[in-house]
């Protein structure tokens, strides 16, 4: 089987496996090859989870939590012991992980931003980004939902590139009964109007699809193709992730089924063959056992690895040691490098600030990756 243009019911039938997929699977990796050559990356991190208060009641979270029962803000001076142990650590990015909006459900968001000297959870997040730009050598990467073009312009000083998942482009899955019900930051309008924003702000932007929350195959393709084509007009995306539903305890969607791992892979494989040899594709390492079967489906980044925290959105899994992830990654043929949340070719006047531009100089080598010193990984 020849692979032209992509093709939405080619990528269906790919996906659901009604095509051989060897060829598909050949295919993806010819194209990361392409670009990529036999390079991966993975961004060195700390986490940062600014608040577990948030205003949507998603079927598959457990990290917003009400307040009583958990959910919090972290203070200037948690977020800053975060990011000066990171950087203890070599870390250089740190990742801004947060509900959505808390202070339009909870007033007790609204007292402590009050006392912060923030006018909202965005305003807030604006000043510890630039408290940790200013005082560390991280660089911030802010997850903060929803965020206009005006918050973006503001975030762009101390952030060399943000990011939001769509998760699903269909409006079904906020029907009654579905995992984004009472979610009104889950809106895919809505999202797909913040990731078009960073187009207009020049903005480095990471987003991508979440995989097994109830979607069928038509919107999951339909996910693909709508960012594919919303970056043909901005050219802001940097990263498309492709990660897969767990499912937790405590949650109502604690008995779903999650994506096998063969499913999975095809619809990797189906994103790289949608997307082209030059978007940088990101599967999680920590949420599939054999992480690296996701090499052989056309994958050139890890993502995000901490070597001190534990990922907040996925407590039960914990990141692969980084000698594993290097171990696993050479094993099939591969040299790792760290990068920076922004990648290299996205280094320069045109997307980063030149605020920022100094430091990417500085903590970078003359092929943009990142510079990491030579730190022995620890257990969590």
């Amino acid at each position: 089987m020849s692979f032209p243009r992509p093709d939405r019911d080619l990528a269906i039938e790919l996906i659901a496996g009604r095509r051989e997929p060897q060829q598909l699977l050949a295919e993806a990796r010819r194209l990361r090859d392409e670009a990529k050559g036999r390079t991966i990356t993975y961004s060195r991190k700390v986490f940062v989870p600014v608040t577990t208060l948030c205003r949507d009641t998603c079927t598959y979270c457990t990290f917003a939590k009400p307040p009583g029962a958990g959910g919090e803000y972290l203070t200037p001076d948690d977020v800053m012991a975060i990011a000066r142990a990171g950087e203890e650590r070599g870390c250089t990015e740190a990742l801004f992980t947060l509900g959505d909006q808390p202070e339009e459900r909870w007033p007790q968001a609204v007292d402590f931003l009050e006392g912060q000297g923030a006018s909202s959870t965005l305003d807030y997040v604006r000043i510890l980004t630039e408290q940790v730009n200013a005082e560390t050598a991280l660089f911030p990467h802010a997850n903060p939902g929803l965020m206009d073009e005006a918050t973006q312009a503001a975030l762009r000083p101390s952030n060399p590139s943000l990011g939001l998942m769509l998760e699903n482009i269909s409006v079904r899955l906020m029907e009654p009964g579905m995992p984004h019900h009472n979610c009104p930051d889950k809106d895919p309008e809505l999202r797909m109007a913040t990731i078009e924003a960073s187009g207009r702000v020049r903005m480095p932007f990471t987003t991508g699809v979440l995989v097994g929350i109830g979607e069928t195959t038509e919107e999951l393709v339909d996910s693909l193709f709508a960012l594919y084509e919303l970056n043909q007009r901005t050219g802001s995306v940097q990263e498309i992730i492709v990660q897969n539903f767990r499912a937790k305890a405590d949650t109502r969607m604690r008995r779903s089924a999650e994506p096998t791992v063969q499913y999975f892979a095809r619809v990797v494989a189906v994103a790289r063959w949608i997307f082209g040899s030059k978007m940088n594709l990101q599967v999680p390492p920590n949420l599939t056992d054999d992480f690296g079967v996701y090499l052989d489906a056309g994958i050139n980044d890890w993502g995000g690895v901490s070597p001190l925290t534990i990922d907040w959105v996925n407590p039960e899994a914990p990141w692969p040691h980084l000698d594993k992830l290097r171990s696993e990654t050479e094993a099939r043929g591969f040299e790792l490098r760290p990068r920076l949340p922004v990648y290299p070719e996205f280094i320069g006047d045109e997307w980063i600030d030149p605020g920022l531009l100094a430091k990417t100089g500085t903590s970078t080598d003359a092929e943009g990756y990142a510079l990491v010193p030579a730190l022995e990984d620890s257990s969590r």
